[in-house]
């Protein structure tokens, strides 16, 4: 069984984690700002070091390549360094400078390979102007309609920021990989979640990321006197909310799996005044699960129960889909892989599902994919509280490295 260099693994995460860092702790490496400019630099810097070919696509994706020929379909590996506003060290870096150590190691190693590899750092992922911009790019899900309307919530287009850096947005349409040249994918990302850290795993194996279904539901009842009108003469929107919310549980338990989850993120409230009913309730509801049957079954469940609810407190219920996404199954063969690779180096693993968006998702469209996950402590993420034992990003880079040793012999 190969082995990273755990040295040189952890001084590329520390050296990293330092680009973008401001005086909360958190790393602000916006897409295409001139921190995450900062972090391409250093990590094409550290892919040519390596030895290994250095590669820009259209989408501004950073490839660095290993026994590339341009013909033998390649093992991906990456995630991504653009980060949220204030973000952790770990969230798609990790799987970035893991998955460069693991073609570092390969290289070294002098084994013979049947096909090529590749680690990406995939552009704008966590959604300055949407999210997932490199890995759509390449799996052929972009348009120029949907480039136009890639803005960030400054009102800025992803044109004019790409162009601010010297890219050219529209390059992105060009960044396609036709899905016969690419024989898997494979990210290596912390958990996200307190499942590993809870069960004391070192490695999740994962099986899918889950979809889901996201509305904007608007209960409309009647605004009055809050101090003279009976408690049985109202249309109180916000009880109709609080109700809903209290179904939720059994919604779930009846019409879900155990794994589904649901939850009302946002609340607003008119006239919003101590002394007056809410004659409106306006609210998120988020729903996910691995299952698409089971997604459908609960949009169904949660409509007919929004409405039942609506009609005994005598208000008005309507919502509009904010977004859908389908669930995505990873790979058979690779999570077989990945749990072989854990048991031949004696680590514990166990299988759970995605709660978050990840490029694996895309790039599912397209090719074999799997990720591997490693715990994050107490389940925290997209924060400078965001931290993952050592011996944990040791065993999930090493149960990378030869992971992608299986998928490239």
């Amino acid at each position: 069984m190969l082995k990273i260099n755990s040295s040189r693994l952890r001084h590329d995460i520390t050296e990293l984690s330092n680009i973008g860092r401001e005086a909360d702790q958190g790393l602000y490496r916006l897409a295409f700002s001139d921190q995450d400019m900062m972090a391409r630099k250093w990590l094409a810097n550290r892919i040519q070091e390596a030895g290994l070919a250095l590669y820009m696509d259209g989408a501004a994706n950073i490839h660095g390549r290993l026994n590339w020929d341009g013909k033998t379909p390649s093992v991906m590996t990456g995630s991504h360094i653009d980060t949220i506003p204030g973000a952790g060290h770990l969230d798609g870096a990790l799987g970035v400078i893991a998955g460069l150590e693991c073609l570092r190691i390969l290289k070294e190693s002098g084994l013979a390979l049947k096909h090529p590899l590749e680690v990406l750092a995939f552009s704008d992922e966590e959604g300055r102007f949407g999210g997932m911009f490199g890995s759509q790019a390449i799996a052929g899900q972009l348009s120029p309609q949907k480039i136009h309307q890639a803005i960030d919530p400054e009102g800025i287009n992803i044109s004019t920021a790409m162009q601010a850096q010297g890219l050219n947005a529209m390059d992105a349409l060009n960044a396609y990989r036709s899905p016969e040249g690419i024989k898997a994918f494979v990210e290596l990302h912390i958990e996200q979640g307190p499942i590993l850290d809870k069960q004391g795993a070192s490695i999740g194996v994962v099986e899918g990321i889950n979809g889901l279904f996201k509305w904007l539901v608007r209960l409309k009842g009647n605004a009055n006197h809050a101090g003279s009108t009976p408690m049985n003469m109202r249309q109180d929107a916000f009880q109709g909310l609080v109700e809903v919310a209290t179904q939720i549980e059994r919604l779930l338990e009846e019409n879900g799996s155990p794994r589904s989850v649901a939850t009302i993120g946002h609340v607003e409230l008119a006239p919003g005044a101590a002394n007056v009913i809410p004659g409106l309730a306006e609210f998120t509801l988020e729903v996910r699960d691995l299952d698409e049957q089971v997604l459908e079954t609960l949009a169904d469940a949660f409509r007919r129960s929004i409405s039942a609810i609506a009609r005994r407190r005598n208000l008005m219920f309507e919502f509009e889909v904010l977004s859908q996404i389908t669930p995505v199954k990873c790979d058979s063969a690779i999570q077989e892989h990945v749990k072989k690779s854990a048991q031949e180096l004696g680590i514990d693993c166990i299988s759970l599902p995605s709660g978050a968006a990840h490029d694996t998702q895309i790039m599912a469209k397209i090719t074999a994919a799997g990720m591997i996950f490693v715990p994050s402590k107490d389940g925290r993420s997209h924060s400078p509280a965001e931290w993952t034992a050592w011996e944990d990003i040791e065993h999930g880079a090493n149960v990378l490295l030869n992971t992608l040793l299986k998928l490239a012999q």
